[in-house]
């Protein structure tokens, strides 16, 4: 049995749609981000960075409990766990591995700041709207290319570098992205979106964080963005 402990957000959606595809056994643990979840002892045990997902894996590698911070890490992890989704020959795996650390360190960071600077920011920055939706139409590009003539990501295979973008480019209103200028992407978006484990994935913890609508409180801005996001632990 695996410990899921994540939000409805897209690096918890990436191990949702893992967890879903490989069919592995999981109980999820809700951890509300606005409500400041993130920083309790137990979580912090766990995800010392206190951001989520992270798993514990019970039955970890010889047989003992293991825990896992960092979603690129618990892709890679239950891809060697399961001997899935990482790709079948070793070149396939290395490029599943480079486009998944194309998304960690590039296409989930800076669309994270467009949609921060485009959306939540109190003060309209002209410069950083307009740096990161250019990076955030820089990358779609990039994506737009890798796709021409592919399925997926690295080819025919679908793989966890897929689960990793997909989820991340689900928001691309959110970073003034129109999928019509980027064919390749919107095809891809639509196949990958159409995966019955992708389906249920989204699924997962979507009612508890509806709930909590768009606005923000004083006290969930600062455990997202302000002074308990910061304070030392």
């Amino acid at each position: 049995m695996i410990d899921l402990y994540s939000w409805a957000t897209p690096n918890g959606h990436k191990i949702h749609i893992m967890l879903e595809e490989c069919r592995l056994p999981y109980a999820v643990h809700g951890v509300d981000i606005r409500a400041g979840d993130q920083f309790k002892p137990e979580f912090l045990a766990i995800s010392p960075n206190n951001r989520i997902p992270a798993i514990v894996d019970h039955d970890g590698p010889g047989g003992k409990p293991i825990s896992i911070f960092e979603s690129g890490a618990i892709l890679i992890y239950l891809a060697g766990k399961t001997g899935r989704f990482l790709g079948k020959s070793d070149r396939d795996k290395f490029k599943t591995l480079e486009w998944l650390m194309w998304q960690m360190g590039g296409f989930g960071p800076m669309l994270g700041q467009a949609h921060h600077f485009m959306n939540y920011a109190p003060e309209k920055i002209e410069y950083a709207i307009n740096r990161y939706a250019n990076e955030a139409k820089r990358l779609y590009g990039v994506l737009e290319k890798q796709l021409n003539g592919r399925k997926y990501v690295i080819g025919s295979q679908y793989t966890i570098a897929d689960m990793a973008i997909w989820p991340w480019a689900r928001s691309h209103s959110n970073h003034r992205i129109d999928l019509a200028e980027f064919p390749n992407v919107a095809q891809w978006f639509e196949r990958v979106g159409s995966r019955p484990a992708v389906k249920r994935a989204v699924e997962v913890l979507a009612a508890e964080r509806a709930a909590q609508g768009n606005q923000h409180t004083a006290q969930s801005w600062s455990n997202l963005f302000g002074a308990e996001q910061l304070k030392k632990r």
